[in-house]
């Protein structure tokens, strides 16, 4: 059993937790992930480690509340304790010393892109983050990227907060005034790490994005998570998360993600009328 010990609401619908989990967290590195079951009959959720702290033996865990097991592991409090944590899994980034480098992070997906930017920054290269969300209500981590970044750049959809538009205008705006980019990162929604491929792509900048498919077992035994990458079937459980940006078939990664749309419409629809309304 893994306890809560520190459980914070970072913005509507968006919590983070730090979980005790001292085997994990002495073995964890920036892009893998971890698996949790809010209880023995709950769904498998894959969240990315977004920081870990193996002195303290915790790790760190940032998710939005979008369906029905989220919503779930939302209501626990501190204290109370997660029955199913696993990890870390998952193919680590490639941490070297590249030069200047770029880490963009959309909504929920600043907290996945935070390690890598830590560790990017630790090898000695030069860090220019980009974050971004919808509105400034829901930008998170703003004052944890700044110090593990060279720069921060902030863009907001609605424009209340920093650049007016979406992080691939900064991207681009980045690429052209400075040069020299060795290789980016983007981790976000699937259309905004498609949109980051395709903002580097003319540009041939390397391109590494973290998918997060539908995902079971998290050994690479069910097939769930898999992707295409290249023309190859790849699992991003075992052979991720992170993948070419440039390689990887957006099409088929977004038509897998919406597979199951309409049976967690009918669990979040059993869960809000509690059971008496005939739904199901």
């Amino acid at each position: 059993m893994n306890r809560i010990v520190t459980k914070k609401v970072l913005a509507p619908t968006i919590k983070l937790m730090e979980i005790d989990a001292p085997k994990v967290a002495a073995k964890a590195k920036a892009g893998q992930f971890i698996i949790l079951r809010v209880d023995s009959e709950g769904e498998r959720i894959p969240l990315t480690i977004a920081d870990y702290d193996k002195s303290k033996g915790t790790i760190t865990i940032i998710f939005q509340e979008v369906g029905y097991s989220t919503q779930k592991l939302g209501l626990l409090e501190e204290g109370q304790a997660i029955p199913d944590f696993v990890g870390p899994l998952g193919q680590p980034s490639e941490i070297e010393n590249y030069g200047r480098v770029i880490c963009v992070g959309g909504g929920v997906g600043v907290a996945p892109v935070y390690p890598i930017a830590k560790a990017l920054k630790e090898a000695g290269n030069e860090v220019i983050s980009i974050i971004g969300a919808r509105t400034k209500e829901l930008l998170i981590w703003e004052e944890e990227m700044r110090k593990v970044s060279s720069e921060l750049l902030i863009a907001t959809d609605d424009g209340s907060y920093g650049h007016k538009g979406f992080v691939t205008d900064l991207l681009k705006q980045v690429i052209e005034e400075r040069g020299n980019i060795a290789k980016v990162w983007g981790i976000g929604p699937v259309v905004m790490m498609r949109a980051v491929a395709e903002t580097t792509r003319p540009y041939n900048i390397s391109t590494i994005v973290s998918m997060n498919p539908i995902m079971v077992d998290g050994t690479g035994m069910c097939g769930a998570c898999r992707v295409s990458v290249g023309e190859e079937t790849k699992f991003a459980c075992v052979d991720g998360p992170e993948f070419d940006g440039h390689l990887v078939d957006w099409n088929l990664a977004l038509r897998r993600l919406a597979m199951f749309k309409d049976e967690e419409k009918r669990a979040l629809a059993r869960q809000n009328c509690g059971g008496g309304c005939g739904c199901h």
